[in-house]
């Protein structure tokens, strides 16, 4: 790799992005093909024979996605759970066991509590922001210790190179989904992980316009176990969809930049404000995880989640009344969200030892004007 592609923001415009060498276009094509010429019987052209298999903005997009995490091999998919299906499936028989957080997206406790478990795998929750808490969890039939940090949606953080040396003790893989923290602002491969997880929805895609997943690996070994699963269990991403994100990473360091400095902004503000009784944002001083997030992380991420004096209804009802920041699920795009997760996203984890508080609030904070922003959650909370 040349001295000038050292630097992400570099990576993020050119990795992956080679000019096409037919027209010389700057921006890989769309490769919307479902087969391909072959040149004789087993002979393929550049790799490819069916889309499924390979496709070559689908290969752009995977060569950028490594590059940034620093892997040697990077997957993508038809969405973040389509990724977690084939990450579990490659890792895991039955009769295994998994450690999961006790803070993680609602779909992905979903998949194990629904999915996974109807094929014989085991799994159980841990304050995964303890080491001694994941090392507690830790059976002889464990093979995967799954993190969030920070995570969905009470923006816990977990000390990714102690929970590496735990699960490595063990014999197991560690995985970090780092869909919301970005390759730009933390990388968990360096710091001991063993598989990154990206739901390429958010920040990489970065406009709400797209859904997708990928995995990241260092080790080559296992990234050909996880693509010849890819290709055998067939959700991958689209050539459009890979188009897409490929056109959001080239932007993501200016992006994370921004989301990051309007939630400091907001957080601020929020703990400042008599109607809040608590905010979740890692880049105060107060978080439980800041010293952690601060020595791992770039910097702090957009999202912040706050509690709301008066409990579930006034939470609610804050969400109800903003008008800058959208009513809408999901997170990472260029405008601002609202959601009450315990009736939205996390509504999966009601009643088990992942339900998120019923006065919470999360913001996916954009890249709007922080003002506007601030002005509207005034309002909404009632000056």
């Amino acid at each position: 790799m040349s001295d000038s592609y050292t630097h992400f923001e570099t990576l993020a415009i050119h990795a992956g992005n080679t000019a096409d060498p037919l027209t010389g276009a700057v921006v890989p094509p769309i490769y919307q093909v479902s087969t391909y010429k072959q040149d004789g019987v087993g002979g393929l052209r550049g790799g490819y024979e069916y889309s499924r298999s390979a496709n070559p903005t689908r290969t752009a997009l995977e060569e950028n996605l490594a590059a940034l995490e620093g892997g040697s091999r990077g997957l993508a998919f038809a969405s973040g759970l389509a990724a977690e299906d084939c990450l579990l499936r490659t890792l895991l028989s039955p009769g295994d066991h998994v450690v999961i957080p006790n803070d993680a997206y609602g779909g992905t406790f979903r998949l194990f509590a629904k999915v996974v478990s109807r094929w014989g795998v085991d799994w159980s929750v841990a304050d995964t922001s303890d080491p001694a808490a994941v090392r507690a969890a830790i059976t002889p039939k464990t093979k995967v210790v799954w993190v969030e940090t920070p995570s969905n949606p009470l923006l816990g953080i977990t000390d990714i190179p102690a929970v590496a040396q735990i699960a490595r003790e063990a014999g197991a893989k560690l995985v970090v989904d780092n869909t919301f923290a970005t390759p730009y602002l933390q990388q968990p491969l360096a710091l001991g992980a063993d598989v990154v997880v990206h739901s390429l929805t958010k920040y990489m895609g970065g406009h709400s316009d797209v859904v997708g997943g990928a995995l990241i690996v260092g080790d080559q070994g296992l990234g050909e176990e996880l693509a010849y699963h890819q290709n055998a269990m067939g959700a991958v991403a689209g050539p459009f969809d890979s188009w897409l994100v490929l056109r959001g990473t080239k932007t993501l360091a200016v992006r994370m930049d921004r989301h990051s400095e309007n939630a400091t902004k907001i957080a601020d503000m929020l703990t400042r404000h008599p109607r809040v009784s608590r905010v979740l944002y890692p880049g105060l001083p107060e978080h439980p995880g800041h010293e952690v997030a601060a020595k791992q992380m770039k910097a702090f991420g957009g999202m912040v989640s706050f509690q709301v004096e008066g409990g579930e209804e006034a939470a609610v009802a804050v969400c109800d009344r903003a008008r800058v920041f959208t009513l809408g699920e999901s997170l990472g795009g260029v405008e601002s969200l609202i959601e009450h997760p315990g009736r939205m996203t996390h509504a999966s984890a009601a009643g088990s030892a992942l339900e998120v508080p019923a006065d919470l609030v999360r913001l996916s904070v954009g890249i709007e004007n922080v003002d506007d922003l601030l002005e509207d959650l005034q309002q909404a909370l009632g000056k």
